[in-house]
């Protein structure tokens, strides 16, 4: 793959442009990813490895600029530090969510606290890496998640369980018709579950078969994704069942 070509632009044009520091990674193809991280040695790694890879990569330093740039750039992927200036990456998570954007967000924190992991997957977030992490590993994170936004699980066929619909082709989930606001995440677990009613899942064959790797927040993340989706299922949401000791399944 050819080495990104770097354009450096005068400062005074940086903001009609959507350059932070004074460049931009020309990179189309593959899209735009929004870095929010006020520790700049990592930010520039990571912007270092994603554009390296293909992507195009806008940086900020305080969660407010994060927030105002994940809504005027409308990135692809977003990777959000917790702890920053200003909001932390889960209040920005939790506004884009509540503006309707389920763009695939992964928290990048030096917090190893599972209270933290959790929150930050209740709030939307599709993923979790903690510091030091392999820049490697988490591009490969944002491709996976990028696969899984645009393409349908386990085939395009339509999956129907009790008021439950799913079109994978379409990325339409609806209960009795009514379509929900799902993450990709979120969406794929669902699928996976309905593809197979009555299947029990264990909850490393869902970290295998949904997320692709082992999460960095453990099986763990499993539970708090399924206890969103059953949220958003509303009245619907007994179609999951926890199998006790075991996992999940999806049964009417």
């Amino acid at each position: 793959m050819p080495e990104p070509v770097i354009l450096t632009v005068p400062e005074h044009r940086a903001g009609t442009l959507g350059v932070h520091d004074g460049c931009v990674t020309e990179t189309p193809g593959k899209g735009l990813v929004l870095v929010v991280e006020d520790e700049r040695p990592i930010a520039d790694l990571v912007r270092l490895y994603l554009s390296r890879d293909g992507f195009g990569v806008h940086v900020e330093h305080d969660g407010d600029a994060g927030l105002a740039a994940a809504r005027r750039l409308r990135p692809v992927a977003c990777i959000l530090d917790i702890a920053l200036p200003g909001l932390e990456g889960t209040d920005i998570c939790r506004r884009m969510r509540a503006d309707g954007d389920w763009t695939p967000v992964i928290f990048l924190t030096a917090r190893d606290d599972e209270i933290d992991r959790i929150l930050g997957l209740e709030l939307g977030g599709d993923d979790y890496v903690t510091k030091p992490f392999s820049p490697r590993e988490l591009v490969t994170r944002v491709k996976t998640l990028l696969r899984r936004a645009s393409g349908p699980p386990e085939g395009d066929r339509v999956r129907t369980l009790g008021p439950v619909s799913l079109d994978p082709a379409r990325r339409l989930a609806t209960v009795d018709g009514a379509a929900l606001s799902l993450t990709p995440t979120e969406f794929d677990l669902l699928g996976h579950l309905l593809g197979r009613p009555g299947r029990v899942f264990t909850r490393e064959e869902l970290l295998a078969s949904v997320w692709g790797y082992a999460s960095h927040a453990g099986t763990r993340t499993v539970d708090v994704h399924v206890a969103q989706v059953r949220a958003k299922l509303g009245g619907a949401a007994g179609l999951i069942r926890t199998v006790r000791g075991v996992g999940y399944t999806a049964d009417a």
